[in-house]
């Protein structure tokens, strides 16, 4: 097979039907093995720190087996300049996402605390969220792509509120607001029958109730709900921000989709490490404004994707160092 099979569009695009069936079938299979393995521990305790270390630590090992296997698979078709861009191109994306999804992850920890969320139902929350997630992710990055295909100008749009994005991060980074005083919650109180109650009468933790014959939602309901919306809100900065690192459809959701597989694994690790790594919002708002002005400056200067991939990781080392080494700096 030569590169001269592949689609002739101004972003060339590796994506093939044969490639999206094997991606979606191994998403599908990860899917049941983070079902039936990653698992609360029956005395109901969180997830060890160990536990989910080891589990986040399999997630990157499958990503890059599977980058691996692009690799080969690009090599062996379209020859070795393609394959070392494209694999490029899904290791910087499968970073940058990983680490804007530190973010998320935060406001989760938020979210379960002020609904006080026990560790079991944490767990099921969570992979409900990841599949929904990954749904709502897949169409907004087939249409963002659609989007980029049809008016390549919108790049300059993305930038722009990246890089707002990016400033307002650095200065409100410390601005956390109650999710019960939030606008989605008062809307859900309105609109939807609550109850206070989170159990049936077996002691069953639910999230629908049913009462004299009434239906009512469970706070862990709403929680599911805050959960959902809080991803689709930090994608509309997370997946501009990949098409900053490439406009391949394909590349795009293979880096999104397996990042935010391994997001529960990440969220049990950084909920005990999320005092010690207090400086990462500033990591993430840095990374934002450098992506925002490289969009920004398409036609000025291409920023090398080696450079992107290597700033990146600097940030996210140097902050991570800092606090731990400073525990006290800019508390």
């Amino acid at each position: 097979m030569s590169l001269a099979s592949l689609p002739t569009t101004e972003a060339l695009s590796i994506g093939s039907p044969t490639l999206y069936a094997i991606f979606f079938s191994i998403v599908a299979i990860l899917l049941l093995v983070d079902f039936f393995t990653f698992k609360t521990p029956l005395n109901g305790e969180s997830v060890s720190m160990r536990q989910a270390g080891i589990w986040s630590a399999i997630w990157v090992g499958v990503s890059a087996l599977f980058a691996a296997g692009l690799w080969w698979y690009l090599q062996q078709n379209f020859g070795i300049s393609l394959a070392n861009q494209k694999v490029t191109e899904f290791v910087t994306g499968y970073l940058l996402e990983k680490s804007l999804a530190i973010d998320n992850v935060f406001v989760w920890l938020m979210i379960f605390a002020a609904f006080a969320v026990s560790p079991a139902m944490q767990r099921k929350i969570l992979l409900y969220g990841v599949i929904g997630a990954i749904i709502m992710r897949t169409v907004m990055i087939f249409a963002g792509a659609w989007l980029v295909s049809e008016f390549s100008w919108i790049l300059y749009l993305f930038g722009a509120f990246l890089l707002y994005t990016g400033f307002k991060m650095w200065q409100n980074h410390d601005v956390q607001e109650d999710p019960k005083q939030s606008g989605i919650y008062r809307f859900l109180q309105k609109h939807l029958r609550l109850t206070d109650e989170t159990h049936d009468a077996s002691g069953q933790e639910r999230f629908v109730l049913i009462k004299n014959g009434v239906k009512y939602f469970t706070p862990f309901a709403v929680v599911l709900v805050l959960v959902e919306l809080s991803d689709v809100i930090f994608a509309v900065d997370s997946i501009p921000a990949i098409f900053a690192v490439t406009t391949d459809p394909f590349i795009v959701l293979t880096a999104n989709l397996l990042a935010i597989l391994g997001l529960r694994a990440m969220f049990f690790l950084l909920s005990g490490l999320a005092d010690k790594f207090h400086l990462l919002p500033y990591a993430l708002s840095v990374i934002l404004i450098f992506i925002g002005t490289k969009m920004l400056l398409l036609d000025v200067f291409h920023v090398p994707m080696a450079i992107s991939l290597g700033f990146i990781v600097l940030v996210l080392t140097v902050t991570a160092f800092l606090s731990i080494k400073y525990p006290n700096l800019a508390k």
